[in-house]
């Protein structure tokens, strides 16, 4: 975990504890000759300090064990309270420069895994259930000039993606209707003869 507002924090330090420079440097991720010059007013002048104590990431016994041994490092307070990963909301964004990429990656999948509904291949690349309709269908504007290709390697999914497609098609089928069946290469593609 990073300090926030490094300056800051160590303007507050040398203003209210009696700490050394080379904790207050260690701690902050200064240079101990920089808190130096905070302390003789060369530098972060004016310079609100931030508290440590107030934003967590700081404890007053910390501040305490620090003061009474000089060559003690100060130790960042670990939050409680498990850091919120990224949400993701609404579709997939997919760059602008792969999106002419999408029919042939839709080819591919209809004609190496037909058995794939259509919202399982939408929600697989990000697309349409009509423009997977046109190019299942041949109906699509640039029809002539699909040609199919593995959307793994046109990096629309990621092989683990496409892996559990796959494996979701494998579980809802009955038993031995796929039983010569050889399992899928990520690197490789399928027949396309």
């Amino acid at each position: 975990m990073q300090l926030l507002m490094p300056k800051a924090t160590a303007v507050w330090l040398v203003e209210n504890t009696s700490l050394t420079f080379d904790q207050i440097a260690a701690f902050c991720g200064l240079h101990p000759l920089e808190v130096q010059a905070i302390a003789d007013g060369e530098v972060a002048t004016g310079m609100q300090g931030l508290d440590p104590i107030a934003n967590g990431q700081l404890a007053q016994a910390e501040i305490e064990r620090c003061q009474k041994d000089p060559e003690a490092r100060l130790a960042m307070q670990v939050p409680d309270l498990p850091i919120a990963g990224a949400k993701q909301s609404g579709g997939r964004y997919t760059p602008i420069a792969k999106r002419q990429d999408k029919p042939d990656a839709i080819s591919w999948l209809v004609k190496n895994y037909p058995e794939l509904s259509d919202a399982q291949i939408s929600k697989l690349l990000g697309t349409t259930k009509p423009t997977i309709a046109a190019v299942r269908d041949r109906t699509h504007w640039n029809s002539p000039n699909i040609k199919p290709r593995n959307p793994v390697t046109l990096g629309l999914c990621s092989p683990a993606e496409l892996d559990a497609a796959i494996a979701k098609l494998q579980r809802a089928k009955p038993e031995g209707e796929d039983a010569g069946a050889e399992p899928h290469e990520i690197g490789g593609s399928p027949s396309l003869s």
